[in-house]
C-alpha cells in the first residue's frame, strides 16, 4: 500500500499552476451552459404558462391536463368551470392548474395585420402574364 500512496503523492506534485486556475473556469462553463440550456427555458415556459392562466376568461376553448377539452363557462379565484357537452350542458369544475393550454389563443394586435394582410393575398386574383 505504501508504493501506492508514494505514487499519488507524486502525481499531485506535478500538478501546474495553471490546473489550479483551470479547474474553477470549466466548472464555471458548464453552469453557465446549463443555465442557458435548461434552467433559462423551463422559467419562460413556466412563466408563459402562469401568464396563460390568468388570462383565460369566459368563452375560451381549453384542454386539460388530462385531454378533455371544453369552453370556459366560469372563472374563479383558483378553479375554473367547463362546459364539455353541447347538448346535456354537463359541466365540470377543475383547478387552473389542471389546464394545459387553449385551443383558441388570442391573436396579437401585430399578428391580425399580418393575418389579414395574408388573407387579402391570398383572395387577391392571381394575374398570369402571357
Amino acid at each position: 500500500m505504501n508504493p501506492l500512496f508514494s505514487a499519488l503523492t507524486f502525481l499531485q506534485a506535478q500538478s501546474t499552476g495553471a490546473d489550479m486556475y483551470m479547474t474553477p473556469i470549466v466548472f464555471g462553463l458548464v453552469i453557465v451552459i446549463f443555465y442557458f440550456l435548461i434552467i433559462r427555458p423551463q422559467n419562460k415556459k413556466q412563466k408563459d404558462l402562469q401568464n396563460m392562466l390568468k388570462a383565460i376568461k369566459k368563452g375560451d376553448k381549453v384542454v386539460t391536463i388530462g385531454g378533455l377539452r371544453g369552453v370556459v363557462e366560469r372563472v374563479d379565484e383558483d378553479t375554473v368551470t367547463l362546459k364539455v357537452d353541447e347538448g346535456s350542458g354537463t359541466s365540470l369544475e377543475f383547478n387552473k392548474s389542471a389546464i394545459a393550454n387553449l385551443v383558441n389563443p388570442p391573436v396579437a394586435k401585430d399578428d391580425k395585420k399580418l393575418s389579414k394582410k395574408a388573407s387579402k393575398e391570398i383572395d387577391a386574383p392571381v394575374q398570369e402574364k402571357p
